[in-house]
């Protein structure tokens, strides 16, 4: 468990760059045009020792079709989610375009949630322009504070201001040696009535969660630790999804920001498919989560008893079309009533787990990498081919790999792929996320003699 700080405003003020400076990493896409983030995104940040979970979400615009002229309801009910889910919000407003009639309906929405919110009025350059550009968000009524997150100004203020905040809401991360103590943390994640509780009381073999044939039995966050074969295991947050009445369109909705925080807490995440329904919109709707957050996940297509033995082939030829456009992700087939595949679940999380911390030299990476570049050189772009200089590990789980090159935009996603699969054979990385990262650099030009 984190304090969880949620960033919310309408678009491109500045709530994507405010939490990549906050992270101190390109974590979220920034751009120029409006609605770029529509997604909530999660990460863990760290102030001084303190920790804390970091929001981001899309900039919240009035929907034209609305009669009550209220949100675009895709990215309301992410930042509704985030609101629900946070104990600090930060509303991000511009100093330089001052209060807006969307900025007083946000602020509006934010206060209903009586949670302790701090508004950010960004592209403020510097102090001698912070007494213009806050005058008007006083009549919001919220504690404020200036800052830049493109030039930097009063960064570090925020940044404590952060942790000030996360400590204020009184929540105590676990320390490192609690965390140790749990051994492979393992998140059970998947719609609701797909199995998740039986699976997790057949692994500890005993009844520790909860188990109904009513959707969204499980609500609260349920942390199980057992042992098997000498190596210890803990459940992470086996509730996973919560029931939404407040939603018309389909009876359960995934709650992604608690999936997020759940597969950011585990080491590995199982993701709990009834073999029955196949992957259905839900389903796709999580998968692309944990896909695009490099989530180490591990497929769980759970009740196959429930198919007949002349339908087995048809359905695991489904789930791997399905799936094709993650290849890497191992798949089981199990079955809670008759203990089917869950025998290599564990070990299975395990082997994931190892393939997470695979590591490499920084020479040892160049000199094989440089072969295969050469053997296949990147496709011309506009009369031109990116030049590669060299490369390096990033020091994070999963495996990322960091590419200076001449020109990152000459890179097609074909031939990024093409080096991806080359990176996953030499290092025999079969089932982990493998980030391929490209930056464009330049050497320096040798002088003259």
């Amino acid at each position: 468990m984190l304090p969880t700080l949620a960033l919310l405003g309408r678009p491109n003020v500045g709530k994507s760059t405010l939490f990549n400076r906050l992270l101190r990493k390109n974590r979220a896409i920034t751009h120029d045009m409006p609605g770029v983030t529509r997604d909530r995104i999660y990460e863990e940040g760290r102030y001084n020792d303190v920790r804390y979970a970091l929001v981001d979400t899309g900039g919240l615009v009035v929907d034209s079709n609305s009669e009550d002229g209220g949100f675009e309801e895709h990215i309301f009910e992410q930042a509704r989610e985030a609101v629900a889910e946070s104990q600090v919000i930060m509303l991000v407003v511009d100093g330089r375009e001052g209060l807006t009639s969307l900025d007083e309906q946000v602020a509006a929405f934010v206060r209903q949630s009586n949670k302790k919110v701090l508004v950010l009025v960004n592209k403020v350059d510097g102090e001698e322009l912070e007494a213009q550009a806050t005058s008007e968000f006083h009549a919001l009524g919220f504690e404020m504070l200036p800052v830049s997150a493109e030039h930097g100004y009063n960064l570090g203020k925020l940044r404590e201001k952060v942790a000030e905040l996360a400590l204020e809401t009184g929540i105590v991360p676990e320390s490192e040696e609690e965390l140790a103590a749990k051994g492979l943390m393992i998140a059970m994640l998947g719609r609701p009535n797909a199995g998740k509780s039986s699976m997790v009381n057949a692994l500890v073999r005993e009844d520790r969660v909860i188990v109904s044939d009513v959707a969204g039995t499980t609500r609260d966050s349920v942390d199980v630790t057992f042992e098997e074969n000498g190596s210890r295991y803990t459940f992470v947050d086996t509730a996973g999804v919560r029931r939404r009445t407040n939603i018309t369109d389909t009876l359960e909705r995934f709650s992604v920001l608690r999936a997020l925080k759940s597969s950011k807490k585990a080491d590995v995440t199982v993701m709990v498919v009834d073999s029955i329904h196949g992957i259905t919109r839900q389903d796709k709707r999580l998968l692309d989560f944990l896909i695009k957050e490099a989530t180490p996940f591990i497929v769980a297509v759970n009740k196959i008893d429930l198919v007949p033995a002349d339908e087995m082939k048809a359905m695991k030829e489904g789930f791997a079309y399905a799936l094709r456009i993650a290849p890497h992700i191992p798949v089981i087939y199990t079955s809670t009533i008759t203990k089917a595949g869950l025998g290599g679940l564990l070990p299975l999380a395990k082997k994931l787990k190892k393939e997470c911390s695979i590591r490499t030299t920084t020479g040892q990476l160049n000199r094989v990498m440089k072969t295969v570049i050469e053997r296949q050189q990147p496709p011309v772009v506009k009369r031109r081919r990116a030049k590669f200089y060299y490369l390096t590990q990033a020091d994070e789980e999963p495996p990322t790999f960091v590419f200076f090159v001449s020109d990152a935009t000459l890179i097609r996603d074909s031939y990024k792929r093409f080096l991806e699969n080359k990176l996953r054979k030499m290092f025999k990385i079969k089932m982990a996320p493998l980030g391929v990262v490209f930056r464009s650099t330049h050497k320096k030009k040798e002088k003259k003699k």
